[in-house]
């Protein structure tokens, strides 16, 4: 009798392994297609939500173990990290009346955001000329009698002012950003790109110095331009690395001679592999500047943290990876040029629950994701920030409002926590309650430990179903095949 055998098995055994592969494949899908086990596990890894993306996620999060992992060095001590970590951005410079900006601090004190990273952009302060500090662009024409028009100005400090008072009255810090866009007076000749910097350095230190005098005491950290390493952020021109450590150490000498308190932060290094010089890939922008000397002229380097298409428990790493954890690449860079001691802010972070809709522009350019995830996933990332990375600092959510609906088809605009209308998201309120309940007061409660737990219920889960699986089929097979052919196996 002939007795067919593959790969050295016989056909029963092959049969009984096919049958335990697909009874253990159904397990899967059933385990991810209803929240079980499994499914908990690989979203603390790989921080997707859909069965086939998980899956991916897991092969890629077990890759990590293929390379080296950033050197973050976790038990540094690390200076400036303040007991409340909890920002936001809100764009209060835009808003006209003073009654509006109050209601906007209302609304991020009660929250219990304890900090506020607030422009305060050069061509709206110093708009006509350097040392010129009046505003005509809103005037008022009234006719006098006798037919005579009298212009209305008023100073550009006003609006500022008031924005100092009420974050002092609400007891909410400030992180000032000092940027462009640039006072087209202080602009190299025939530049129109407001965003780029001046032709002359030194004018924009005179004018950060100019905002550090006038808030000394009041404010006491200063963000040295955004994203200097993207474009728009450094006008028309290719990305200079050499060109922003001058005007980063310029300024930070300048605001330690005002107040040698003052912390200055680096302009937000934002995520990219780019390298055509339009933007610069971020991880080489940042060792770039080291080389440069701009590691003396900063106290805090920042970052910019979205989630974009995976959410907050994403733990895969490798230096193309963009997702909420990126920051650790650049922690490594910091600790390898012995800036071990500083911290990371994140000056921006947040998920997009921008809709659907082909009528929006740049919808896929930060992400997408649903008001429930993006309600959800924001307390997740300050767990995740407290819980696992000791360097971060202060995490600034992006952002609080717009002051009108005006800009409803572009893909930035629902990143807002509060409508146009003052009617809160679901995300504010989410971050409302969890910053108040003091649950991140305890960061050895947060996910990674619920993560470890769920381990060793799946893999015993995956043995039980492996180990009965193949009792199941063993028995089905010697049942249906014929006696004969049960007997030389």
């Amino acid at each position: 009798m002939i007795h067919l055998r593959l790969f050295g098995f016989s056909i029963q055994t092959l049969l009984s392994l096919v049958m335990v592969l697909t009874l253990a494949l159904i397990a899967l899908a059933i385990d991810l297609s209803n929240d079980g086990p499994t499914d908990e596990l690989l979203w603390h890894l790989t921080g997707e939500t859909e069965p086939l993306e998980q899956l991916l996620g897991g092969t890629q999060y077990l890759a990590n173990g293929t390379r080296q992992m950033p050197d973050t060095a976790p038990n540094t001590s690390i200076q400036h990290i303040p007991n409340n970590r909890f920002g936001i951005n809100a764009f209060l410079e835009l808003e006209a009346e003073a009654t509006k900006r109050r209601q906007s601090m209302a609304l991020i004190a009660d929250a219990g955001f304890g900090w506020l990273r607030q422009h305060f952009p050069w061509e709206d302060i110093e708009i006509y000329g350097k040392g010129v500090f009046w505003d005509e662009r809103n005037r008022d024409i009234n006719r006098v009698g006798g037919g005579h028009i009298r212009l209305d100005t008023y100073s550009t400090w006003e609006k500022y002012d008031n924005i100092v008072n009420l974050a002092e009255e609400y007891g909410v810090n400030i992180l000032a950003r000092v940027s462009s866009p640039t006072p087209v007076w202080a602009l190299p000749a025939g530049t129109t790109n407001t965003h780029g910097p001046p032709s002359n350095y030194q004018d924009f230190v005179d004018y950060a110095v100019t905002v550090a005098t006038r808030y000394k005491g009041r404010i006491q950290h200063y963000q040295i331009w955004n994203e200097p390493n993207l474009y728009p952020e450094w006008g028309d021109q290719l990305i200079d690395p050499a060109g922003y450590t001058q005007l980063l150490c310029a300024t930070y000498a300048a605001l330690k001679a005002v107040d040698p308190n003052i912390v200055v932060h680096t302009g937000a290094i934002g995520p990219t592999v780019d390298m055509t010089g339009r933007d610069a890939f971020d991880l080489l922008y940042l060792q770039r500047l080291y080389d440069l000397g701009a590691g003396d002229c900063f106290d805090v380097l920042s970052v910019q943290g979205y989630g974009l298409f995976s959410g907050p428990t994403d733990r895969r790493l490798r230096p193309y990876t963009m997702n909420f954890a990126r920051h650790q690449w650049l922690r490594d860079i910091m600790v390898a040029n012995g800036d071990a001691e500083k911290p990371i802010w994140i000056s921006e972070a947040g998920w997009n629950p921008v809709p659907t809709n082909p009528d929006i522009e740049g919808i896929e350019t930060y992400g997408q994701v649903t008001p429930d995830q993006a309600a959800e996933w924001a307390p997740l990332a300050y767990e995740r920030a407290f819980e696992e990375w000791p360097w971060i600092g202060v995490i600034n959510y992006w952002f609080l409002k717009r002051p009108s609906e005006a800009e409803r088809n572009q893909a930035f605009y629902y990143f807002r926590l509060v409508e146009p209308t003052w009617e809160p998201t679901a995300v504010y309120y989410s971050l409302q309650d969890y910053i108040q309940s003091g649950d991140w007061q305890h960061p050895e409660d947060g996910w990674e430990r619920r993560a470890r737990e769920l381990v060793p219920q799946v893999l015993i889960g995956a043995l039980a179903i492996l180990f009965a699986g193949f009792i199941l089929s063993r028995a089905i097979i010697l049942r249906v095949l014929p006696l004969k052919e049960r007997s030389s196996d």
